[in-house]
């Protein structure tokens, strides 16, 4: 099939989704070591070169010699790149897998992180090869300036991997200190004797990031998931527990994710009693609820109550109320059909008391699977191209992103205190309904974590 057709039929299965497409130009992503973008000969070459490495059993208590490598890997220097580029391809790929996730969990609490879902494809991509490449290039809204059929253009992945690294550099160096705790585990299971590219795994590999590399059997999926979920629990820096299960045992990958971020709201205190909170217009049930007061940005827009709030330097957090939270159960919501980045606009200074539900909740995806499910298969089936990853002939089970998502007052033992004549000159807010969350990283506006709370009780 020539490149041309195969790239419209891409472009028909992703524009499927109903989302605005945006793509970057990406001659400035060129590495320096391919500027000729038909020099298909020179990079088939290049990845003739890879040099590989079998990875330690997951049951093994040593350190090889390329952990320890990892361990040591020092800071590049934080060029600034310019990460604001990558805004908008973060927020297009995410609203296309949340779209999906509303189709499956409708009016259930829905959480998922735009900005990690595009790290674990973009991982992936940096393995890719051939075809393979050139369609999830254009997935991560990276559209091939070349159109010589016999040569695949590939964007320096790299350098959209560090963009990504200076954007969650911020809110992971500032965790702890400012009320916000943000940690990220990643781990990247083969199958034994499975012979895995040295220069794909240093470049995941973050000096702030728990990342480790095993050999796991899979030919007994059950017991596999036992030892994964056993592991990710003695590496995990957090309370989350390993959800995974319903491995195919002919699975010789799996890329797993999981995330922490909890957002202490500085100077909320958490309510003496439970409050309402309303299900549905004929459903209540008492939920714990802080309140907050102070100066906070705020706007009406499209139906939305927005309201931002500061959680740390570098990252803060969106609150929107629909006008009619029973839209929140259809697929026709705010976060399908307007940009994100448009709630961020024209909001303005008021003094807010803002109540909202207290807040934790852990949500497991399969990236992979939801792929399927919009309709790309084969995007990273059994005949995916994935020759810079592994030597061998690898099959990906799963890419799992699993999150742990938290709110909580700061101050418990606060006490409220406003005079009767600010409070006339308040905007009273209160969450009581189903509503939607967003957090940003501030200087890079990129989207971290989206989602609906439609039961703050539930916590899966």
């Amino acid at each position: 099939m020539k490149l041309g057709v195969s790239l419209l039929c891409v472009l028909l299965y992703l524009t499927t989704g109903g989302c605005d497409r945006v793509y970057v130009h990406p001659f400035f992503l060129v590495s320096l070591n391919n500027t000729d973008v038909n020099s298909c000969k020179e990079l088939e070459e290049r990845e003739q070169l890879v040099k590989m490495f079998v990875p330690l059993s997951i049951e093994s208590h040593f350190t090889s010699t390329y952990e320890e490598s990892l361990r040591n890997k020092s800071e590049e220097e934080e060029r600034r790149l310019g990460v604001k580029f990558l805004k908008e391809p973060i927020y297009i790929l995410g609203a296309r897998f949340y779209k999906q996730l509303k189709k499956i969990h409708r009016s259930s609490n829905i959480i998922l992180s735009p900005i990690f879902i595009y790290e674990s494809l973009l991982s992936i991509y940096l393995g890719a090869s051939g075809q393979t490449a050139s369609d999830l290039q254009i997935l991560l809204g990276f559209f091939p300036p070349s159109s010589d059929s016999s040569c695949t253009f590939k964007i320096d992945g790299r350098k959209v991997l560090f963009a990504l690294k200076i954007i969650l550099n911020a809110p992971l160096r500032s965790r702890d200190a400012e009320g916000l705790i943000f940690s990220k585990l990643l781990c990247l299971f083969s199958a034994p004797g499975t012979h895995l590219s040295e220069s794909f795994v240093h470049e995941l590999a973050f000096p702030d990031v728990n990342f480790y590399v095993r050999a796991v059997d899979f030919t007994n999926p059950t017991e596999a998931a036992k030892q994964i979920n056993a592991f990710v629990e003695r590496k995990n820096t957090h309370r989350s527990k390993g959800l995974l299960a319903d491995i195919d045992q002919e699975t010789t990958l799996l890329l797993t994710m999981y995330t922490h971020f909890k957002a202490v709201i500085n100077g909320a205190s958490l309510l003496k009693e439970p409050q309402e909170f309303w299900l549905d217009p004929h459903t209540k049930i008492f939920v714990p609820m802080m309140t907050v007061t102070g100066i906070f940005k705020h706007k009406h827009h499209s139906g939305l109550s927005i309201v931002k709030i500061p959680v740390s330097k570098s990252v803060f957090l969106l609150l929107l109320q629909p006008s009619n939270s029973s839209e929140l159960a259809s697929d026709k919501d705010q976060y399908s059909l307007t940009p994100s980045l448009k709630w961020l606009q024209g909001l303005q200074p008021k003094q807010i008391h803002l109540t909202f539900p207290k807040v934790s909740f852990t949500s497991m995806h399969d990236l992979l699977d939801l792929l399927v499910k919009q309709e790309m298969p084969n995007l990273l089936g059994k005949e995916a191209n994935l020759r810079l990853l592994s030597s061998s002939n690898v099959t990906i089970g799963k890419i799992i992103n699993q999150q742990l998502f938290e709110l909580s007052p700061g101050e418990p033992d606060q006490v409220e205190a406003h005079t009767e004549e600010n409070a006339s000159e308040m905007l009273k807010i209160t969450l009581d309904e189903p509503f939607l969350f967003a957090v940003y990283e501030k200087e890079s506006a990129a989207l971290i974590y989206f989602g609906q709370i439609t039961n703050p009780l539930k916590e899966t």
